[in-house]
């Protein structure tokens, strides 16, 4: 864990204390880096007067869903584009609140050493929503895997794909289930968090990773309940920005 992922946190969570002074905290997180992190930024804040509790959810659906219904006052585990494309898709009535951490997206494999490897044909599973899918596809787009579109943002599907020379099968699967893929395609695109809990290393073990020219470069956002509203407020009561 590095000390400017910490500071990072505690920055954030120093700004939160000021509007929920000695009041406990519930945040949301994936198993994983974001929690082991939020597990060292507690006794930061505890010192700020701020008591956090961390409920961890194995998949990326929940955390919004349970931040929006209010079971949880803020939540940490997206990128921007993944939160945007959850409140338009969903209607969540919830806002970043500030910058946490970004972790690289690999591939993986048992069963091919290198990506060279991989046989034309081969199947190669990404994840299945629309952020973390079209994630998938720029990282093999950037290698020189694929290529795509123009102009397809940050959300393309496989049928963005114009040219495969491969002739790779794309296998969509639940990003949460990506590491028990491994055993039946070629190779897999699996988040950092998924991939750590599933005792892989992220940084020895993909045959391809996401680096410093990924579109997601830009830390992941922390997220909160209402527009306009501290973390730890009533939904109802809302805040105005200042």
């Amino acid at each position: 864990m590095s000390f400017r992922s910490i500071v990072a946190f505690a920055g954030v969570l120093t700004l939160w204390s000021a509007s929920v002074a000695a009041e406990t905290v519930k945040i949301g997180v994936t198993p994983g880096p974001h929690a082991q992190i939020l597990e060292a930024v507690k006794p930061i804040a505890a010192k700020n007067g701020l008591d956090l509790q961390l409920v961890e959810f194995s998949d990326y659906v929940v955390p919004n869903a349970a931040l929006d219904a209010g079971d949880i006052q803020a939540n940490s585990f997206q990128n921007q584009p993944y939160l945007d494309n959850q409140k338009a898709d969903r209607g969540y009535k919830i806002e970043a609140a500030g910058l946490t951490v970004n972790f690289p997206i690999g591939v993986y494999s048992k069963k091919h050493k290198s990506w060279a490897e991989i046989p034309d044909g081969g199947k190669i599973s990404i994840p299945n929503d629309p952020t973390n899918g079209g994630r998938a596809l720029l990282l093999l787009r950037d290698k020189g895997a694929i290529k795509l579109k123009d102009g397809v943002g940050f959300k393309p599907t496989v049928l963005d794909v114009t040219d495969n020379s491969k002739k790779l099968k794309f296998v969509e699967v639940d990003a949460a289930q990506a590491p028990r893929a491994l055993d039946d395609v070629d190779a897999a695109v699996i988040n950092t968090n998924y991939a750590t809990q599933a005792g892989l290393d992220p940084v020895k073990d993909p045959i391809l990773r996401e680096g410093s020219e990924g579109p997601l470069r830009q830390p992941d956002r922390g997220s909160r309940r209402g527009q306009g509203q501290a973390v730890g407020q009533d939904p109802r009561g809302q805040l105005s920005h200042g």
